[in-house]
């Protein structure tokens, strides 16, 4: 059976909120289990202006994609990290976990409802944004009383520009993204609200994006603004260790695992020097939005160090290829990535 799609220009969909027919609504009280929820029509929301997420930024949120894959059918990928991983920053965050069961469903539930937002096979993906807030009034400094959780869709294209280019990135000195025993490690709403100014600059001065520095070591290297970052040397493929103040990133994970198993690279989790990233193979950035994205300059104190002469090398090229391949059902999975929604 053909799966109907809505009268939109898939060919030049960008990287843009573009709303879709229903979101899925719950809430919980702090003391409470996730018991209820519901689909709902897509629309504006009523909250107290004392709502602990909006005066002391209890939120959090995840990024997932839905695809129509080559087999004629809706597919999400890894949901299960995805649920474990706003689990986590729940428990950090004091907010009442979300059962894994309860969120896959949930997200089932609305990548079903918006199906026909889904483009087509091999032009994007349908973006799904679960958050989870504070919405109870708070007006001392604590924990919300009650917490709505959201599910939303987007259809979406590249969330770069144009066609894939390496890109163009500075690290900066002036800033950091996140403390050592902060919340760098989970997906908090203040951690991406911090990385504004520093990219708004970056990108007033040609960059793409923001290299940043550990806090307690300037001299290695964390993440950029929006997704994590891969050095390859050789046979070696180094990427920032789990040290708490890295997102665990879902890509991230599958490329180190698909970099062990189909390329056989010696991976390193470890600390990547910021010297060392000048004179890599490649250097490389992942994440559910960028996917795999090569990096082909890097700009340091006014020196701008060219990587594998400005190209995206031959590594990125095949995990990007394997990992979108597995997406969107045209290679085999040995991992069990694929959860399909409709079949």
């Amino acid at each position: 059976m053909e799966l109907k799609k809505q009268n939109i220009d898939w060919d030049n969909l960008g990287f843009n909120f573009l709303p879709t027919r229903s979101m899925w609504k719950g809430t919980c009280k702090a003391d409470d289990e996730w018991k209820n929820g519901r689909l709902i029509p897509f629309g504006n929301i009523e909250i107290s202006p004392a709502a602990g997420v909006l005066n002391y930024g209890q939120g959090i949120f995840e990024g997932m994609k839905a695809f129509h894959s080559v087999n004629d059918r809706i597919v999400l990928f890894r949901p299960d990290m995805n649920g474990c991983r706003i689990a986590d920053s729940a428990k950090r965050l004091c907010m009442p976990e979300i059962p894994q069961n309860y969120f896959i469903d949930a997200v089932k539930q609305v990548v079903q409802d918006n199906s026909d937002f889904v483009p087509p096979y091999a032009k994007g993906g349908l973006y799904v944004r679960p958050a989870l807030w504070g919405t109870a009034p708070t007006l001392g400094v604590a924990p919300a009383s009650e917490y709505t959780f959201m599910i939303y869709t987007a259809p979406v294209g590249s969330y770069f520009k144009g066609k894939i280019k390496p890109l163009n990135l500075i690290v900066s000195e002036s800033y950091h993204r996140a403390a050592p025993k902060g919340i760098g490690d989970v997906k908090a709403i203040g951690n991406y609200s911090a990385s504004l100014q520093p990219l708004m600059e970056a990108k007033a001065d040609g960059f793409d994006e923001v290299i940043y520095l550990k806090a307690d070591n300037e001299k290695i290297v964390e993440e950029v603004g929006s997704a994590n970052i891969f050095m390859r040397k050789g046979n070696k493929l180094v990427t920032p260790k789990l040290s708490g103040s890295v997102l665990p990133g879902i890509t991230r994970n599958s490329i180190i695992k698909l970099a062990e198993d189909k390329l056989s690279l010696n991976v390193i989790e470890g600390d990547l020097l910021l010297e060392d990233i000048f004179n890599a193979d490649e250097l490389f950035c992942t994440g559910t939005a960028v996917v795999v994205t090569p990096v082909g300059k890097v700009t340091f104190r006014g020196d701008a160090h060219l990587i594998h002469n400005g190209n995206m090398g031959e590594v990125a090229t095949e995990l990007r290829k394997t990992l979108l391949g597995i997406q969107l059902e045209e290679l085999d999975d040995p991992y069990d990535w694929v959860y399909p929604v409709s079949s």
